[in-house]
């Protein structure tokens, strides 16, 4: 039998197991791992009303997740595990047990150990009474033999900007691991003027509480919330997660003092509140807690065999200096950039403020030397490469997003369009075909590039040049997998000093508004330079001709996924795109496959 032939029965036969969780749990069957009542315990059958998940998977073990709870109870649930091999459970490997406390909102988490390599599982709970949970399907990491891995790569998810087809979709493909990279939810609240609820009770998607969230118990509600969506669960059980948070995890724009979405005087103290996301965080994600004394610590790493490397990094929370943009600087943060970016006695000013810690980048720079795998892969929340713009075409952009309209999108139309003739004319005829106009648009001094989000790694250029400086001297191979944006892009990364080190997939949101939503979705093709093509040729496609020098690829207008394919000899990244977050009728497709190969070649398809 083909491995396809293979992956289909096995498909079918999980299928056929999760379909039949509810009814299994309706017999209501015992065996001599289930947990004796607890004193007290309601003669009822506990409720597994969120599924159930698995996640920080290693070659040996794997942590499982679930919620349970007695109706109109707050009794402690006792729950026995099990992780087979087989959808039947007839072949069990591990078990064991425990509880679903109120004290942790009722989530319950063990780490099933005792596990082959590169093994797909089955696992589920069962109550004193004998009353299952849905059945999970899991793997371990892979052993050093292992040929090849696929990752489904994910973040910003706004549940009330539309349904989750992405998560729907990406439970259909053949992808083993998932990655979240954060924005598994956000903290605002149901008003009609707050982002992304225009559609909400039309969608029936208002959230609850209706508040922003700022107690243990507001982040509690919202987590399940998220967690009742069936597209969520069935993606949950259908493999193993790998996640970070981001900032809506806590507030918008966070950073490790303070929010822009953190109001003291009405919504007290931020430490308080970012405990309390974190603990909400660490309780509803089937994660291992890297140290838990500490829940703000979320960095961690993973080895796929000798494939890759993954290393996870916490570019929000854990070590982040105040954004230069959250001053109220009538610039926008632009003034307090370019001062950072002087030297004294030859080093940056921007030089001591961090975007991680300096105990996580020594982390970070030990694990890289260390690693023997083809690849380093680096996960974390923001964009890391220069998305510089033209002073030119950012003052016009910065003015149509503080006050849209159509004269103002027409200016960003006119100002791209110059810079990029003037590209194009330079690519065909040469510096001697220019204008005195184009040759000042395109001198850097004249018309310098300016970062486009100063929330991003962009805003911490002297913290980015020392992490990609340390890779480029371990003579590693790069890439970097990051979310946040709400678009998708694919970049080279390099140093101030135009230095090349890697390269940056970025993956679209779930379904939170990209840059259409400001009106500048059709900017894609000329950020990338695509545009371009139809007058210089295909040739154009990845040649840094667009209005971004380091983006080779990008797309805003498209809510979707990343699928990573992972080799020795190569990476792809499949930009899975669905055509509607407003209807839970869709299509999918691939919009942009991009294969890097170990040599640093890059091709487009």
């Amino acid at each position: 039998m083909s491995d396809n032939a293979n992956r289909r029965e096995f498909l079918a036969k999980t299928a056929a197991v999760l379909a039949a969780g509810s009814s299994v749990a309706a017999c209501g069957g015992r065996d001599d791992e289930t947990p004796p009542p607890a004193p007290g315990v309601p003669p009822a059958a506990a409720r597994f009303s969120y599924g159930v998940a698995s996640g920080d998977p290693l070659a040996d073990r794997v942590m499982l997740w679930t919620h349970a709870q007695f109706a109109d109870s707050n009794a402690a649930v006792p729950l026995a595990w099990q992780v087979a091999s087989d959808p039947g459970f007839t072949a069990i490997v591990s078990s064991g047990q425990v509880e679903a406390l109120e004290a942790n909102g009722f989530t319950a988490k063990a780490d099933a150990t005792g596990l082959a390599p590169g093994a797909t599982y089955f696992y589920r709970f069962r109550d004193a009474l004998g009353t299952l949970s849905a059945v999970g399907t899991t793997r371990t990491l892979p052993a050093a033999g292992a040929s090849s891995v696929k990752l489904a790569v994910f973040s910003c998810a706004l549940y009330p900007q539309g349904f989750f087809n992405v998560y729907a979709d990406a439970a259909r493909s053949d992808a083993l691991y998932a990655l979240h990279l954060g924005d598994y939810l956000y903290e605002y609240g149901a008003g009609p003027a707050q982002f992304g609820n225009q559609d909400a009770a039309a969608l029936g998607r208002v959230v609850v509480p209706a508040s922003d969230l700022v107690s243990l118990a507001d982040y509690r509600q919202r987590y399940a919330q998220y967690r009742s969506d069936a597209d969520l669960q069935a993606l949950h059980a259908r493999m193993p997660w790998i996640a970070l948070w981001d900032d809506h995890e806590f507030a918008d724009n966070a950073y490790t003092d303070g929010a822009l979405n953190h109001q003291p005087a009405t919504q007290g103290d931020w430490q308080t509140r970012k405990l309390a996301a974190a603990r909400a965080w660490h309780e509803w994600m089937p994660v291992r807690t890297p140290d838990p004394a500490n829940l703000l610590k979320i960095y961690r790493r993973f080895d796929f065999g000798s494939l890759l490397t993954l290393h996870l990094v916490d570019s929000r929370i854990e070590g982040r200096d105040r954004q230069y943009n959250s001053f109220g600087d009538s610039d926008g943060g632009l003034g307090r950039y370019l001062a950072g970016l002087l030297q004294s006695n030859g080093v940056l000013r921007d030089a001591s403020r961090r975007k991680i810690s300096a105990e996580q980048q020594a982390w970070l720079a030990s694990g890289l030397g260390a690693s023997t795998a083809a690849w380093q892969f680096l996960g974390n929340q923001d964009i890391m490469a220069r998305l510089w713009v033209p002073a030119s075409v950012l003052r016009k952009l910065a003015a149509a997003q503080l006050q849209p309209s159509p004269s103002a999108l027409e200016e960003v139309a006119a100002a791209t369009q110059e810079f990029l003739q003037a590209r194009a004319t330079r690519a065909s005829a040469g510096s001697g075909g220019l204008s005195l106009a184009q040759r000042a648009l395109l001198d850097p001094v004249l018309n310098p590039r300016l970062p486009y989000n100063l929330d991003a790694w962009d805003g911490y250029p002297a913290s980015r040049d020392s992490l990609l400086t340390a890779v480029k001297n371990l003579n590693q191979k790069l890439v970097v997998l990051s979310g946040d944006s709400h678009n998708a892009w694919f970049s080279r990364l390099t140093t101030l000093a135009g230095e090349r080190v890697g390269v940056e997939f970025a993956g679209s949101s779930v379904t939170s508004p990209g840059l259409e939503s400001a009106g500048l979705g059709a900017l894609a093709a000329s950020i990338d330079g695509s545009a371009l093509a139809a007058q210089l040729g295909p040739s154009v496609v990845g040649a840094g001709l667009g209005l971004v020098d380091d983006t080779a690829y990008a797309q805003t207008t498209r809510r979707g996924y990343l699928l990573m394919t992972v080799t020795a000899a190569s990476v792809r990244g499949d930009y899975v795109f669905v055509d509607t977050v407003k209807s839970r009728t869709f299509e999918s497709g691939i919009g942009k496959s991009i294969t890097v190969l170990n040599s640093g070649d890059v091709s487009y398809a």
